[in-house]
C-alpha cells in the first residue's frame, strides 16, 4: 500500500462498521423488539449488512411486511432498548485501537462523524472506548444534514482545526464516499466494515482498503502497519 500523496493533517471516521463493531448489540436489542411485536427475528448476517444504514434499515430486515409509518413507530422503542444495553459486545475492530493511538503519537488529529444519534453516539463513546480522545465528534443531529450531505464531514474539520484538502475520510458505506468527496477530503473506503451488501471498489473512494493494517501503512503509519 503506497502512502497518502500528502502528510494528513487530519482523520476522520465513520464510527459503526469502520471504527466500531457494534452489530451485536444492535441485533441484540432488535431481537427484544421482535419478541416484544411477537415475530422470530431475522438471521444475524441480513442485519449486520445493513448497520451502516441506521435503525430505520435494521428495523425493514426485521419487519419487511411494515410500511415507513410503521417502522418510525418502532423506532423509539428500538433504540430505548438498545441505549439501555449498547456496550456489551460493542469492540474496536482488529488493529483500530494501534492505528488511532499511532495518529496520536504521529500528531495527526482524528475524528468521528456519523449518523448516529447524538445522544447514542454520547453514551456509546464514554462506555465502549473511554480513552479515546477524538478532535471532533459529529453526529448525525449536530447539524441540520447527515451523511452523504458533504457539512458534516466540514464541520468536522472546522472543530479539529484541519484543512479538509489534506484531511482524510474513512468509511463503510457508500454515504461516506459520498460525503467525503464532496467535502474534498481524500476517501477512503474499508472493507472489513457492513458494506449494506454493496461493493466498495463502485463507491469513487481514492482508495479502498481490505484491512486496518493496509489503512495504517496508507496513513504512514509503519510501525503500526507492520
Amino acid at each position: 500500500m503506497n502512502p497518502l500523496p500528502f502528510k494528513p493533517d487530519g482523520v476522520f471516521f465513520d464510527l459503526d462498521g469502520t471504527l466500531l463493531d457494534s452489530a451485536r448489540d444492535l441485533y441484540a436489542a432488535l431481537t427484544v423488539l421482535c419478541a416484544e411485536q411477537g415475530v422470530d427475528a431475522p438471521p444475524f448476517e441480513r442485519v449486520r449488512e445493513v448497520v451502516s444504514r441506521g435503525s430505520r434499515a435494521m428495523l425493514g430486515v426485521a419487519f419487511p411486511a411494515a410500511d415507513e409509518d410503521a417502522i418510525l413507530a418502532l423506532v423509539p422503542r428500538f433504540l430505548e432498548v438498545y441505549e439501555a444495553d449498547m456496550a456489551s459486545h460493542t469492540t474496536a475492530f482488529d488493529g483500530v485501537e494501534a492505528m488511532l493511538a499511532g495518529l496520536d503519537a504521529a500528531g495527526v488529529r482524528w475524528g468521528i462523524v456519523t449518523n448516529k444519534p447524538g445522544f447514542l453516539t454520547d453514551a456509546l463513546l464514554p462506555r465502549a472506548v473511554r480513552h479515546w480522545k477524538p478532535a471532533a465528534v459529529v453526529s448525525g443531529d449536530t447539524l441540520p444534514v447527515r451523511k452523504p450531505d458533504p457539512a458534516p464531514v466540514l464541520h468536522a474539520c472546522a472543530t479539529a482545526g484541519c484543512d479538509p484538502a489534506r484531511s482524510v475520510f474513512v468509511g463503510d458505506d457508500r454515504r461516506d464516499v459520498l460525503a467525503g468527496n464532496a467535502a474534498g477530503l481524500y476517501t477512503v473506503a474499508v472493507r472489513w466494515g457492513y458494506l449494506d451488501g454493496g461493493d466498495p471498489d463502485t463507491w469513487g473512494a481514492d482508495v479502498v482498503v481490505d484491512g486496518v493494517a493496509d489503512l495504517a501503512a496508507l496513513l504512514g503509519l509503519k510501525e503500526v502497519a507492520a
